[in-house]
């Protein structure tokens, strides 16, 4: 656990093996990246980060010279997976497996656990075990979350209660470069397509289209961010077959153009820890 007052954030984009929670006060207007995910914050904010996803703050437009944050890391293994598997702990293992796209969670959760964090490096050993695992089963039921970064970015795969559907994701996943219509994925599914919307939509919680859009937004993110290809190949190559259509639909979802994505990136370090 780290405990830091700073007037900025110099940290850079960075990624490691242990899951980690960051709690923020009072840094109003700095720039959160997670993944594929740049957004900015508000006076308080609280994540929790999965292992080996690139993540880092930058001060941005911030003018406070008190920045609060607190780090909390623990390694994967510090839970075993039968011992995850148990009833009790079903939400906290599905936390961390969402944590894998990073947690935003909502000011309502962040304030009712804020004084136990802030408090949590005054207890010790075994007490100090239990306090976390206590903080981790509050946050693992708040209902009110935001995923950060898109699955298909952060290499995340989502198990479903369906063949069919799991069947569906995993084509998607392969051809997304390619042409592809509702009529395709419902024939695969032996389903008309009215039928088969209905279904991936009720096993997945969102839509066929925005399903492959997700995907689609996710490759490319990485393509912007991994290498230097022309916007316009990077956007036919993750199947958008209209520059003006990629450029619009990635503003939409990620509230930037893909270039100014692709320059926050490019000013950022990225190291292994």
């Amino acid at each position: 656990m780290f405990s830091r007052t700073k007037t900025e954030f110099d940290f850079p984009l960075h990624y490691h093996e242990e899951f980690e929670i960051n709690l923020i006060i009072n840094a109003k207007d700095a720039k959160r990246i997670i993944g594929d995910h740049i957004g900015e914050i508000n006076n308080i904010e609280l994540v929790l980060v999965g292992p080996n996803l690139p993540h880092c703050w930058k001060t941005h437009l911030c003018k406070s010279k008190k920045i609060i944050e607190i780090t909390i890391q623990f390694h994967k293994d510090l839970f075993d997976d039968k011992f995850l598997r148990r009833n009790q702990l079903f939400f906290i293992k599905d936390m961390f497996e969402k944590a894998y796209q990073g947690i935003l969670f909502s000011t309502e959760t962040t304030l009712l656990v804020e004084k136990r964090i802030r408090a949590l490096g005054n207890q010790k050993g075994f007490f100090s075990v239990l306090e976390l695992m206590s903080i981790l089963n509050t946050l693992s039921i708040s209902k009110d979350i935001q995923l950060l970064s898109n699955a298909s970015f952060s290499n995340v795969s989502k198990s479903y209660n369906s063949r069919r559907v799991e069947k569906v994701v995993d084509y998607l996943n392969q051809n997304f470069s390619k042409s592809i219509t509702l009529a395709n994925v419902a024939n695969m599914s032996n389903m008309t397509e009215v039928s088969f919307s209905r279904f991936f939509k009720s096993n997945t919680g969102i839509s066929f289209i925005d399903n492959l859009l997700e995907i689609r937004l996710g490759q490319a993110s990485r393509l912007l961010i991994d290498t230097n290809l022309p916007i316009s190949e990077i956007a036919f190559k993750c199947g958008f077959n209209n520059i003006s259509n990629f450029n619009r639909l990635f503003k939409k979802k990620k509230n930037c153009t893909p270039k100014s994505f692709r320059e926050d990136y490019s000013y950022v370090d990225r190291v292994f820890i």
